[in-house]
């Protein structure tokens, strides 16, 4: 039986999460922030992180955001190969972000355009959209974010040569950390995305933030590289808020892809304390049947 994922369903999805996810840390994090604050040996960051435990219960027991950012709304919809998806699938997706924003009071942030018009659009729309398709029978899987944009902005995308190797990845990142980390809210998830072309490693490491900060990678070349690579973070000892400390992230996150035999493309996406995502199991929830 074919599964059928269509627009409303996604939809609802985004409408339902928005709120919770504006209020509630993801369980991972919430507990990676309390684990940190027990390892942590710096005073200042133990402060930072005594703080960032006691906001996130605050935001959930009343409701509130854990943060005055509610983030741009990203959606990506991860498709296996005998699932059906409307062409319209996210038709539906702006009206719900609009509908959340305004019913959970949450602040809007989004501009109608980047240079030509700054005013605010007014409904924290359009969210931004996109399909994955994965070699994964029955695969129907919605990711949402919500993304501040203080981490955003300390993002980067880079084109390695191929010779630069992993040292190069590794020598980028821990100079992304310390040019930019301390205004990207930390301790961070950092998603870095290895390969691909230019276009498509930033989206690389986007996905690679949905996974939970507990959950090892499956293969152990990548998991080897993403504990040298949060080592080396960590060694920069910008800590928690930017204030000095051991924590400066609670995980790296790796995904690679095949490239060009001339290219080595990188993208870093930095992820804030408060990292606001979740995964909905759209054919689990009830996907029509064709």
């Amino acid at each position: 039986m074919e599964t059928i994922i269509t627009k409303s369903s996604v939809a609802q999805a985004v409408y339902a999460a928005i709120p919770q996810l504006a209020c509630v840390l993801p369980r991972d994090i919430a507990e990676g922030l309390r684990a940190a604050r027990a390892a942590e040996t710096n005073p200042r960051g133990r402060a930072v992180l005594d703080q960032l435990v006691e906001n996130a219960a605050i935001a959930e027991a009343d409701c509130v955001p854990i943060c005055q950012d509610t983030g741009t709304v990203w959606v990506s919809l991860e498709v296996g190969p005998d699932v059906a998806v409307a062409g319209d699938v996210f038709a539906d997706v702006d009206g719900a972000v609009a509908r959340a924003y305004d019913e959970a009071r949450l602040r809007k942030s989004v501009v109608c355009d980047a240079v030509l018009d700054r005013a605010n659009t007014g409904s924290n729309a359009p969210a931004f959209c996109d399909i994955h398709p994965v070699d994964e029978s029955g695969a129907a899987r919605l990711h949402i974010m919500l993304k501040g944009g203080g981490s955003d902005n300390a993002s980067r995308v880079v084109m390695l040569v191929p010779g630069a190797g992993k040292e190069g990845v590794v020598e980028e990142l821990v100079a992304c950390v310390r040019e930019k980390a301390a205004n990207a809210c930390p301790p961070l998830v950092v998603g870095v995305g290895i390969g691909a072309t230019f276009d498509k490693v930033a989206g690389l490491a986007k996905r690679a933030l949905m996974r939970p900060v507990d959950e090892l990678a499956a293969d152990p070349r990548i998991r080897a590289l993403e504990e040298e690579l949060l080592a080396a973070v960590n060694a920069t000892g910008v800590g928690p808020g930017g204030l000095g400390g051991a924590c400066t992230a609670l995980a790296v996150r790796v995904a690679t892809a095949p490239c060009h035999i001339a290219a080595l493309p990188l993208a870093i996406n930095m992820g804030c304390s408060a990292m606001r995502r979740t995964t909905i199991d759209l054919a689990a929830k009830g996907g029509s049947r064709g």
